[in-house]
């Protein structure tokens, strides 16, 4: 399918947990971002080694996106408060390589038939997933846990007039081996987000 209507904001690195993949979504070079128009897209797709600095200075623009009923998706550590309704990530306490495991906090589609401990290790190291969390804003909703009930990955429909995807390790980008049980998460993520849109767009209309 193609993406086109998905904006990709390119940080010119490459972290932790993320991936230089191959995709059919626009890429946009975020030092490009202050004089980008929006409107064609449908979702913005943010990973954590983006410049957040420049994030902020443009925290308006962003706003304005996902309150016209767009989606963004975010994977990575908050620093600076240019996402709405999101807090600064926290760092998580470990004494074992346990305390990075991830939870099934609920059932969704994104995750179905998932086995958490592809998300939590790599080559049998933990913590590739998440290291910590972002406080859960009131009223998200949470779909992954860290043991102690940490959220590190929601869904927020209340801070904004659209949807926000949040996680505190990666976007979900890099899961397409079709040979894992975590190969289809990057394509259900995108089917997600067009399903996401349209419902956004329909309760837009109905108000």
């Amino acid at each position: 399918m193609d993406n086109k209507d998905i904006l990709l904001l390119n940080a010119q690195s490459v972290g932790m947990g993320e991936v230089s993949l191959q995709h059919t979504f626009t890429m946009l070079d975020v030092y490009d971002f202050p004089n980008a128009n929006l409107e064609p897209y449908i979702a913005l797709i943010i990973q954590g080694s983006i410049d957040q600095e420049l994030l902020l200075r443009e925290k308006e623009k962003i706003r304005k996106f996902v309150d016209s009923g767009k989606v963004l998706v975010f994977g990575g550590h908050l620093f600076l408060p240019w996402l709405p309704g999101a807090s600064s990530f926290i760092p998580k306490e470990i004494s074992s390589h346990r305390d990075y495991e991830v939870n099934f906090h609920q059932a969704h589609p994104i995750f179905e038939g998932v086995d958490t401990n592809e998300l939590s290790y790599r080559k049998g190291v933990a913590g590739f997933f998440a290291r910590g969390h972002h406080p859960l804003p009131e009223g998200a909703e949470v779909l992954l846990t860290l043991p102690d009930g940490e959220p590190t990955l929601y869904i927020d429909r209340v801070s904004t007039e659209g949807t926000l995807f949040v996680s505190s390790g990666n976007a979900l980008l890099g899961y397409q081996d079709p040979a894992e049980s975590t190969g289809q998460i990057t394509k259900r993520l995108i089917e997600w987000i067009r399903n996401e849109y349209v419902h956004l767009q329909q309760r837009s209309v109905a108000q």
